[in-house]
Parts: C-alpha cells; structure tokens; sequence
C-alpha cells in the first residue's frame, strides 16, 4: 500500500561523499537532507522514494522526496536528485489511496480528477478518450509507462490502451507544461506516467463487478517477492453492452477487452534491474466517433509492452540504461462488418528504444545527461508511402501496401544547483529527425523555486519543447478526411510562474501561465463548401494560451481533531483563454476546441469506521462547436457532474458502490457522441497472502 509522506524532515548522515572534494552537499556538512527535482520525477519514480502533498480532489502533488538513509538506499528517483525537498516545478500526483477511492474503472476516468487534464471521452470504461493537458489535443502529450515511452505515433487516440488496471497502479503522475528536456519529442504541453505495483509480498487477490448497460468484469493479481528478486503478474477482463443504439437498431458503444501484465526486479547493493511485458487488446463500438457519415463505426486494437531499465546505484557517477519495444495493431471498420461499403483500415507499428543516461556529482552540483534513439516504423493499408513489397495482413486475404520508418534522437544535458533557499534546474535537449530531415534543433528549459519559509515558496519556469506529426495527420486520406504528408513538427515555448502556501493541515497553490505554440496542427472543415467538404490536416500558424489554475486541499482530520468521520475537502479551478485566429466557416475538430472553465471538488467523510464515502464534482465549459447530424451548427454546452463511490474496506476485502454522473446530465465531450446518464456498479475484492 502506497503510504504518504508530508513534510518529513528528518535529518540522516551523508555517509559516503561527505568529505570528498566532489560531493555535491560537501558545504552543508555532514547532515543532509535529500530531495528530487520534481520535473524528472516522471523517467525514475518509485513509490519508496517520493513524497507527495495533495492536490484537489485526492490528486496529490509531489512536494519533496522523503528524507532516507543514502547508505543502502536508493534515493535516485529522478535524473537529478537534489538536496532539500527543493521542487522548481509541480508535479500532480493521483496517489493509490487516491486511486483506490475514486469512482473510477480506468485511468482515463482517473484522470478526470485532475484540474489541468482535459478527458474528452467517447466511449465507456476508458474505450476511447482523448486526453490532452491545458487547452492542447490528445498528441501532445508522452505517455509513460513505469517511465517508458509507450506513445503511439499512428495516433494519440489509442494512447491509453493500457495493459493495466487500476488495481495494477501505484499512482499516476502528470507534469502540466513543456517538458522536451526530461522527455524530448511528444510531450509538448506536459507528460503521463503511469507507474506500477511492485511485488509486495507472497499472495495475491482477486476482484469482481457488474453494473449498469451489461457491465461486466474480473480480475487477478499474483506475486512473489525475496530479498532480491520481485515478480508480479496480473491479468482482466471487462466488458459493456454500451448505452446506445445505432439509427438500424444495432450496439454501436458497446466493448470488450482483456489485458496481462508482468513486472519484475532485481535489486542488489549496487544494481537495480527492471523489466516488465504486457498486452492490451479490446474491441468497441465506435458510434460517431470519428465521423457522422456513419454511425455503426468499430474499432479492434491489440497493443504489446516490453521493457528492461538498470540503475547503477553506489558512487559518484551513476548509469541509466533502458531498452524497449512496443508493437500497436489496429484495425478501424468504417461501416462495421462491411468491407464491401468501405474497406476495413489495417495498421501495424513497432516502436523500438534506447535511452542511455546518467548523472555525476562534482564540485559545481550535480549534472544529468543522456541519449535516446527512438525508431517508428509502420506498415499500413492507408498510411505512409508505397512499399516495395507488400506484406500479408495476418488472418486476412488483404495486404500492407504502404508504410514509413523514421527515427529520432534526442541528446539532452541538464545542471542543478542548491543555494540556500533557491534552487536552479537548467538544461536542454537537443532533437535530430529523419522523417523531416531536420537537423539537431535545441529546445532549452529552465525551472526555479525559492523558498521563503517552510510552508511558503515561489517557483518559475521557462520551457520548450516540439512534437512530430502523427502518421494519421501526415496520411490519413479516406471516408471525409484529407491529409498533409508535408506537415511541419508543432513547438511549444512556456513562461510559468506560482506560489505554494502549505501550513498545518492546508495546502494551496496558484499558477499562471503563457505559452506560444507554433505550427499547430488540426483537422478543420470549410463548412461553406457544402456536402464537398472534407476535414483536412493543416498548421495553424500560431495559437497562443493563458490559463490559470488555483487549488485548495483541507486536511480534515488535523483541522478539526477529536473527530473521525470527516477526512478530505478539496476544491481547484483552470482557466484558459486562446488568442488563434478563427476564420468564418471553418471549423476545428482538435485544437481550438478547448476547457475555458473547469472546476473540480471532492469531499471525503467516513461516516462509521471501514465505511468510507468519495464524492466528486466537476464542471466543464468547453470553447468550440460541431455540426449535428441534422447539419446545425451548435455550441459546445457548459454541464456539471457528479460521482460517488461507498466503500467497505477491510484488510482482507473490500466492498464497494460507485454510481457517475448521478443526476444523468446531458452532455458531449465530442459532438454527436452523447455520453451516458446515470451509470452504477458494483464490485468485491479480496487478498490473500501464502
């Protein structure tokens, strides 16, 4: 179980470097307090070395890595460990207890709960959702796993096809803003990292649930843990009805999936070693999703995971390496079950990695650095170029006629200083492309913090980073859309400034910020053209955001002692404002459709001991319009929900309720995808240990 750490400061002795002329803390003497620069927290983290304070509604945000021991413990749980608790720049974190808690059957849902995350979705149980960070689209952000890359450059619409569940997640992490230095192409207007459960013991357990629509799913864990070598496994299926009808009476939201997951480590007193395999397939109903040309679309995906990352742990230079390999199959049925109306779309990628970084103490701080060479390779029956030879589609008489391999690599250096209260976070990375032959192009960071006392501190950050096209937006050319193969990369430069105030039982914070993007790419519609109209792939020139984002979290049960029922009470709110230039007729499908508002809160009561209620709101206005089915042009409406989950929680089971959108408001996070009313489920879990 994932246990929190707020505001430790206990002091431990620097043992091994304290008296070497290279040691990075040798001026403070021989006590010192450890840290991590929250802005690499996501390649690294561990559970058992990040603290966390929280964020609205259960999100938790890491503050300072929890005072350890350095002899015999790792305490590198980012690129560049530094001393303090000293954070330059916030990272949202949804903690397990967090997870546990919320009302929720996937990451996507997740999600939701985080103030400057947009979770824009179309389907049930997190079968497709779009999920973009402050007023970008679902490309724009690097997804992680275990600190992986695992984006999909055929689309960011099945980014989150996860191998996991919920239950397999120790927390998920979300840096909001630029990030290229830490991860380079991909993460334009923040990152993602989803981190696993380790081995935590010799049991497992198992789990169970129903509920609204013919929902049903189960699931497994199993592990084995010595002193040296940890093995988990798990494994699930879920599955819906879905909760509409097309126009010929026929499912068209309904899903099905099932996933496995694999983890395992090695740890000795100078080498950590981790590796983990895993497989996602589903298929839904896709309604509307992508067109209104048809409302009986479907679409099948099947997405495998490897990875192995090393850590060398004792000495002044320490070593990073990792390795990975991801294949995406996906096949997309236009009408669904007819080939003959419109041929079915085939897919296949392979993404292989590796990264190799690193960091070294020396008399002037602590500097990080590393490479990484990522190849994209896709063969396709709609996207990329002629190949020579055509390849066999397994299971079908059709083939692969085109494709396209890219590589990228990416360079990047970073150094950090300590100073008193101020700590400094400087570097850059440095981008090579061969898809666009573009030469090694900088994109530089900066990120600062000082703090004034213990519960007051500033923070500011300077960041830029850059994105390659999708291979969809580069060649996607059938059923109404037409695209670009001669798009520019989108980049991304960001000015971020904020305060945190954190006494006794109150956390806030409040940032503003302006970013300027450039080369934007969206799919937009002439609607002046009639039933001629296609969506067609473009660079916008510019779209600049200002947005503000202020949050409040109330520990209950330290502000009001002698009581235990009431535990949490948190409220945030995001503001965005977009300057892009709009022309009459034309509409977006992506970028400038956009949360100009969201606020949400979440309160926590126990009203009896193990019983434990979790009710969340949110309120969404959305910037942007769509085009019914009728052809009328209408407004994206402003809408409030509510979800609650009531809970029975004992060491060995747990026995839960959750119900989303309670009130059965009517809303689109998508036009013509209308979401479901009230939606309940029920489920039970229970462990055991061997």
């Amino acid at each position: 179980m994932y246990k929190t750490v707020f505001n430790k400061r206990e002091s431990f002795k620097f043992k091994h470097f304290s008296r070497k002329g290279y040691a990075l803390f040798a001026c403070l003497g021989r006590e010192v307090l450890v840290g991590t620069l929250s802005v690499a927290t996501l390649t690294y983290a561990k559970a058992d070395g990040v603290s966390v304070r929280t964020d609205i509604a259960g999100a938790r945000v890491v503050d300072s890595v929890r005072t350890v021991m350095l002899d015999g413990v790792d305490v590198t749980a980012s690129r560049a460990p530094l001393a303090g608790g000293r954070v330059p720049r916030i990272v949202t974190v949804l903690g397990r207890d967090e997870i546990a808690a919320a009302p929720a059957q996937s990451v996507n849902d997740l999600l939701k709960y985080a103030v400057g995350v947009d979770v824009r979705q179309r389907g049930p149980i997190g079968a497709q959702t779009d999920i973009s960070i402050r007023g970008g689209t679902s490309e724009h952000i690097a997804v992680l796993l275990d600190g992986v890359n695992i984006c999909d450059p055929q689309t960011g619409h099945n980014a989150f096809d996860l191998p996991v569940s919920v239950d397999d997640i120790e927390r998920i992490e979300v840096v909001e803003g630029p990030a290229g230095r830490v991860f380079g192409t991909s993460s334009l207007l923040g990152a993602v990292n989803i981190v696993t459960r380790k081995a935590d013991g010799n049991g497992g357990s198992v789990r169970a649930a129903g509920g609204s629509f013919g929902y049903a799913g189960a699931g497994a864990h199993f592990s084995l843990k010595s002193d040296r070598w940890g093995n988990r496994v798990s494994g699930g299926y879920t599955r819906s009805d879905g909760y509409s009808r097309s126009k010929a009476g026929h499912l068209n939201a309904d899903y099905e999936g099932w996933r496995a997951f694999y983890k395992g480590g090695y740890a000795d007193e100078g080498l950590n070693v981790g590796w983990h395999a895993g497989v996602s397939v589903k298929g839904w109903g896709s309604n509307t999703f992508y067109s209104t040309l048809s409302d009986e679309q479907y679409e099948r995906t099947s997405k495998y995971y490897t990875a192995v990352q090393a850590e060398t742990t004792v000495g002044k230079f320490h070593l990073r390496p990792s390795v990975y390999w991801n294949r995406f199959l996906d096949r997309f049925e236009f009408y669904r079950g007819a080939p003959d109306r419109s041929p079915f779309n085939y897919h296949r990628t392979d993404v292989m990695g590796l990264n190799l970084g690193g960091w070294l103490d020396w008399v002037l701080g602590r500097t990080a650095f590393g490479a990484e060479t990522r190849n994209e390779d896709i063969i396709s029956t709609t996207l990329g170029e002629p190949l020579a030879t055509p390849k066999p589609v397994h299971g079908t008489d059709r083939s692969y006629t085109v494709g396209l391999n890219r590589t990228n690599l990416s360079l990047y250096l970073e150094h950090n200083v300590v100073w008193r209260g101020l700590t400094v976070s400087a570097g850059f990375t440095a981008v090579r492309n061969t898809q666009s032959e573009m030469p090694f192009k900088i994109y530089p960071g900066i990120d600062a913090s000082y703090a004034f006392t213990g519960v007051f501190k500033v923070y500011a950050s300077l960041n830029t980073s850059l994105r390659m096209p999708s291979f969809t937006e580069l060649y996607y050319s059938v059923d109404g859309h037409k695209a670009d193969k001669h798009l520019k990369p989108e980049e991304m430069t960001a000015l971020e400034a904020g305060v945190r105030y954190a006494p006794c039982g109150v956390v806030a914070t409040l940032s503003v910020y302006r970013h300027w993007g450039r080369n934007m790419i969206d799919w937009i519609m002439d609607t002046s053209l009639g039933t001629d109209a296609v969506w067609t792939s473009v660079n916008h020139a510019k779209i600049n955001s200002t947005g503000v984002e202020a949050n409040a979290k109330l520990d209950l049960l330290s502000l009001v002692p002698g009581q235990n029922v009431l535990r949490t009470f948190g409220v945030a709110y995001s503001y965005i404002d977009q300057n892009q230039r709009r022309e009459e007729g034309v509409q977006s499908l992506y970028a400038l459709e956009y949360l100009r508002h969201k606020v949400v809160a979440r309160l926590g009561v126990s009203p009896v001991p193990c019983l434990n209620l979790d009710v969340s709101y949110r309120y969404q206005h959305r910037v942007g319009s769509y085009t019914d089915t009728a052809g009328v042009n209408r407004a994206y409406s402003p809408y409030s929900l509510v979800d609650a989950r009531l809970s029975w929680d004992k060491p060995r089971y747990s026995v839960y309720v959750e119900a989303n959108n309670i009130f059965s408001a009517d809303y689109v996070d998508y036009g013509n995808v209308p979401q479901p009313g009230l939606w309940v489920m029920a489920g039970a879990s229970w462990s055991f240990s061997l």
